[in-house]
Parts: C-alpha cells; sequence; structure tokens
C-alpha cells in the first residue's frame, strides 16, 4: 500500500506572521516515516512557506490555478507561476470554487491539463449537495463530475468532499464514506481502464483530529483533504500521525 497523503488546505486564512508560525510548527511535527503531507496557504504566502519549507518533507500546494500559462487575466495565477515558487500540488474544482465563482467541469478539466503540463499535481475536488445525496442522484453526480472534471490522461489526485459535510463539523458516516468510495473506484476504472486504477483518492469535509483514524482506515481512502483543522497545528498533526498509524 502506497503512503497516504494529508493536504491542508487554509482557504482564505493567514497573515504573515500567522503564517509563518503555523508552517514552523507543522514542519517541525512532520515525521519523514509518515505520510506524505501538503500543505496549500493563500497565494500571498506561498513564497514565505516556501522558503521556511526548505530542507523539510513538507510540500507546498497552491489553492487554485489559470488554465493559461500567462497572458492578460487580471488577479489570476498561472501553473508557471507557481511552479516558479516551488509548488508541487494545486487544488482544483472546490466546491467554493464551483458554487461560489461559477466553475464548470470543463473548466477544472482544463485547469487540471494545464497544471499538469507544468510539472503539478492536479487535486481535483468533486462531492455533491445535500439534496442530491438525499433524491438517491449522488453517485450519478459524482459520476458526471468525474468524466467532466479529469482529463483522459489524468495522473493526479482526487478528492471527495461531501458539500453538505464542508465546514459544519458534520464528517460523512465510514459507512456513507466506504460506500461511495468503492463507487469512485469503480468508476474511475470504468472510465479510465488501468490508469484509473492508479489514482489515489481522499476524502474531505469536516476532517478532525477525533474522526481522522476511523475516516483513514476506510480502504480506498488514501488521505485526506483538512480544512479548518489544518489552520490548528495539533490537531492538524493529530490527523497526519493518525495517517502513520492506519
Amino acid at each position: 500500500m502506497s503512503r497516504q497523503i494529508i493536504v491542508g488546505n487554509w482557504k482564505m486564512n493567514g497573515t504573515t506572521r500567522d503564517s509563518k508560525a503555523l508552517v514552523q510548527a507543522i514542519s517541525g511535527g512532520v515525521k519523514a516515516e509518515g505520510p506524505d503531507v501538503v500543505i496549500c496557504p493563500p497565494f500571498t504566502q506561498l513564497s514565505l512557506a516556501a522558503s521556511q519549507l526548505e530542507g523539510t518533507s513538507v510540500r507546498l500546494g497552491a489553492q487554485d490555478c489559470h488554465k493559461a500559462a500567462s497572458g492578460a487575466y487580471t488577479g489570476d495565477i498561472s501553473p508557471a507561476m507557481l511552479t516558479d515558487l516551488g509548488v508541487s500540488h494545486v487544488i482544483l474544482g472546490h466546491s467554493e470554487r464551483r458554487q461560489g465563482h461559477g466553475e464548470l467541469d470543463e473548466t477544472v478539466r482544463e485547469k487540471a491539463v494545464a497544471a499538469a503540463k507544468a510539472g503539478l499535481t492536479p487535486v481535483v475536488c468533486i462531492g455533491e449537495t445535500e439534496d442530491q445525496r438525499e433524491s438517491g442522484d449522488h453517485f450519478d453526480v459524482l459520476g458526471w463530475q468525474i468524466k467532466g472534471s479529469l482529463p483522459d490522461d489524468f495522473s493526479g489526485i482526487l478528492a471527495y468532499e461531501p458539500i453538505w459535510a464542508i465546514g459544519t463539523g458534520r464528517a460523512a458516516t465510514t459507512e456513507e464514506i466506504a460506500e461511495t468510495m468503492v463507487f469512485l473506484r469503480q468508476e474511475l476504472v470504468r472510465q479510465f481502464a488501468e490508469n484509473g486504477k492508479k489514482v489515489r483518492i481522499l476524502y474531505g469535509g469536516s476532517v478532525n483530529n477525533e474522526n481522522a483514524a476511523s475516516i483513514l482506515s476506510i480502504p480506498e481512502v488514501a488521505g485526506a483533504l483538512v480544512g479548518g483543522a489544518s489552520l490548528k497545528p495539533d490537531a492538524f498533526l493529530s490527523i497526519i500521525h493518525a495517517a502513520s498509524a492506519s
């Protein structure tokens, strides 16, 4: 079994002082024999984080990128700009981008292609709303998101985040996660054949230090995409250590 990966998504949080302290606390507590660890600060703190992570095993990620390498796109960041800063991973298609910025599956797919071309590992997010799950349409929704958001030669990471669990403190049950993970793997294999067996699948959505061990022990869960808890060093390190134990 390959090493699990824990990705911390800081979202729109982190002044210079806070970010410096957080990076130091996390990198100082990560053990080399543990899981792969990626932290994703806001764009404004990437340079600072990159300098602090030199010589550590913690990798640097970003929270989004544009599909173009450069150009007249005010306020956007290109994949090449991220690699220039030492970024190795990039989160794409998070529900907060899809819902708050109107990003479509096609947009996410184009970004994933551009990210991979620049040498980044795309972490592509998918997930259903509460209404879609309650109506029984969630597997159809997830299947279409995979088909629309992942390029044919996708070799990145898939992150399953039920929208109704993000930031609510209400994680999906282990039974719900296990059932969904089986479906996602089957769907990846159906759509991408052998390549679909290699894609790592993360779970995200109110992962914390109390539920991490049970979530990370579920078959097919290759790690976690962590939101709020990644801003608390003790909680985030506890999740990382739970991955080591699993």
